[in-house]
C-alpha cells in the first residue's frame, strides 16, 4: 500500500471551540493601491534566477522572476528550480520541520507534463480572524462586547493561460471572504434569526424615512426564513465576485493575465463550506463512505446555462456561433434536411430543419475532456480571463464564464467521525488519472485524534502523487 500523509484534526473539537490567537493579516487593498503584499505568515518562496551564461531575453527573465510557489512550501532557490523542472517533475511537499499546517493539513504538488512553461497553479492555507464592523444595534462596538470570529481556510487555484490570476487569488480571496463576514460577526453568534435589515448610519444616504414608499403587503403573507448558514454562503459567493471584479480592474496595471479555477474550503462555527468554481473536486471520506462535496463545471455540465445566455443575448455570439447543439458539425450539403438537435430547454433530442444559421460553429462542442466552449476553453466557471478571446477572433469569452461558485455545506456536528476520515481536495490533474475510490484506498489508514474528530484536509503524499501524476 502506498505511503500515507497524516491529515486530520488535532484538537479542534476537544478545544471547545475557543478561537486561536488572532493572526496578523493586512487589510484588503483597494483597486487603486499598489500591488498587494504577500500575507505575513512566512517568507514567500524566492523567485528562480535566470541561468548564467548567455544573456536571456528580457521577457524570459521577467517570466522566471514572476514564478513562485505557495509560501508554506518554504522552497529554497534550488527547490524552486526543481519545482519548475518538467524533466524531473519533483514532488513538492511542506518540509518536515515539526510545524504543521492548520488541522495537520497534508499537501503535495507536481508540475504538469509540459502543458505550460511554469506551474500556473497555487494553493493557500490560512487561519483568518474576523473582527466585527459594527453591532446589530448600530452603536459603535466596544472592545469588551462580544468576540470576533475565526475561520480556517484552504484554497486550490488551477491557473491557465498564465499564473498571475491564480497567484492573486491565493493571496486575496480569503481577505475578501473576511471582508464579507465583518457585518455578520455578531449576527452569527446570536442564535436568534438574522435581522431583515442592518441599521443605516445616521445621515447616510438611504437613512431617511421611506415608509411612504412601502406598497401593499397582501402578497407578503410571511417573511422568508433566512438561516445563519445561508448568510455565510452568500458571503463566500460575494467574495468570489469581488475577487473577480478586482482582477478586472487591475489586469492592466498589475499584469493579471489568464484565469484560474478556484476550489475553497472554509470551516466556521462547526460547519465546512466547500465553494467550487471550475473543474477541481472535493470529497469527504467518512467511515469508508465517499461523499462528493463539489461538482465540475464544464461546457457539458453547464450546457443549458450557456445556451440560455446565448439565446437571450445573441449579440454575445457575434454571428460566429449558434446556441443550438447538434451531434456533430452541420455540413452545407445538409441544408434543408432534418437533423437531431437540442436547445437551452431540452435534455433530450429532437429533429429540426437545418437552416443557414445552423452552419455556424456550436457554442458547446466536443465531449468529455475535449469539450470546449466557443472552441476555446474547457471550463465554464472561474476567476479572471478578462482578456480571453475566441481563437482567431476578437470575440470575448468572459460573458459566458461565471465567477460564482457552487457552495456545499457539511455540518460536522451531525456525524460521528473516526481518525481515518479525511477531506480530499484536488485539481483536475489528479482526478484525470485516478478515481474517488482509488484516492480513498490510497489515503490515510490512521491518523491523530480519536473517535468524533472531524475529517482534516488532505492531498496525496509524495509517493501517491508520483503514482497519480501520469
Amino acid at each position: 500500500m502506498l505511503n500515507r500523509v497524516r491529515s486530520a484534526v488535532a484538537h479542534l473539537v476537544s478545544s471547545g471551540g475557543a478561537p486561536p490567537p488572532r493572526p496578523k493579516s493586512p487589510d484588503l487593498p483597494n483597486s487603486t493601491s499598489a500591488p498587494p503584499a504577500a500575507p505575513p505568515q512566512g517568507p514567500r518562496s524566492p523567485p528562480a534566477r535566470a541561468g548564467s551564461g548567455s544573456a536571456a531575453p528580457a521577457r524570459t527573465v521577467e517570466a522566471r522572476a514572476s514564478f513562485s510557489r505557495p509560501t508554506f512550501l518554504q522552497l529554497s532557490p534550488g527547490g524552486l528550480r526543481r519545482a519548475d523542472d518538467h524533466a524531473g517533475r519533483a514532488v513538492q511537499s511542506p518540509p518536515d520541520t515539526g510545524r504543521r499546517l492548520p488541522w495537520s493539513t497534508g499537501y503535495a504538488e507536481v508540475i504538469n507534463a509540459g502543458k505550460s512553461r511554469h506551474n500556473e497553479d497555487q494553493a493557500c492555507c490560512e487561519v483568518v480572524y474576523v473582527e466585527g464592523r459594527r453591532s446589530v444595534s448600530g452603536a459603535p462596538r466596544e472592545p469588551s462586547r462580544g468576540q470576533g470570529l475565526c475561520f480556517y481556510y484552504w484554497g486550490l487555484f488551477d491557473g491557465h493561460a498564465g499564473g498571475r490570476a491564480a497567484e492573486m487569488a491565493s493571496r486575496l480571496l480569503h481577505r475578501h471572504i473576511r471582508e464579507q463576514l465583518k457585518d455578520l460577526v455578531e449576527i452569527l453568534q446570536d442564535p436568534s434569526p438574522p435581522p431583515l435589515c442592518l441599521p443605516s448610519t445616521p445621515g447616510a444616504p438611504g437613512s431617511s424615512d421611506s415608509s411612504h414608499l412601502v406598497g401593499p403587503q397582501s402578497c407578503w403573507s410571511s417573511q422568508k426564513e433566512v438561516t445563519h448558514e445561508s448568510l455565510v454562503v452568500g458571503a463566500i459567493e460575494n467574495a468570489f465576485q469581488f475577487m473577480d471584479e478586482q482582477m478586472a480592474r487591475e489586469r492592466r496595471g498589475h499584469q493579471v493575465e489568464g484565469g484560474c479555477c478556484a476550489l475553497v474550503v472554509v470551516y466556521l462555527l462547526g460547519k465546512v463550506y466547500v465553494a467550487n468554481a471550475g473543474d477541481s473536486r472535493a470529497i469527504i471520506v467518512r467511515n469508508g463512505e465517499i461523499i462528493p462535496m463539489s461538482r465540475e463545471f464544464t461546457p457539458e455540465t453547464e450546457r443549458q446555462r450557456l445556451q440560455m445566455l446565448g439565446f437571450l443575448k445573441p449579440e454575445l455570439l457575434g454571428g460566429e456561433f449558434t446556441h443550438l447543439e447538434f451531434p456533430r458539425r452541420v455540413q452545407p450539403k445538409e441544408l434543408g434536411q432534418r437533423m437531431l438537435y437540442r436547445d437551452q430547454n431540452m435534455t433530450g433530442w429532437a429533429y429540426k430543419k437545418i437552416e443557414l444559421e445552423d452552419l455556424r460553429f456550436p457554442l458547446v462542442c466536443g465531449e468529455g475532456k475535449k469539450a470546449r466552449m466557443m472552441a476555446t476553453i474547457g471550463v465554464t466557471r472561474g476567476l479572471g480571463d478578462h482578456n480571453l478571446r475566441v481563437c482567431s477572433s476578437t470575440l470575448p469569452i468572459k460573458p459566458f464564464l461565471s465567477s460564482f461558485p457552487e457552495v456545499r455545506v457539511y455540518d460536522l456536528t451531525q456525524y460521528e467521525h473516526c481518525p481515518d476520515d479525511v477531506l480530499v481536495l484536488g485539481t483536475d490533474g489528479l482526478w484525470d488519472v485516478t478515481s474517488d475510490c482509488e484516492v480513498h484506498s490510497s489515503g490515510p489508514s490512521s491518523g491523530p485524534g480519536g473517535p468524533g474528530h472531524p475529517p482534516g484536509p488532505w492531498l496525496a503524499s509524495p509517493q501517491q502523487q508520483a503514482g497519480f501524476r501520469g
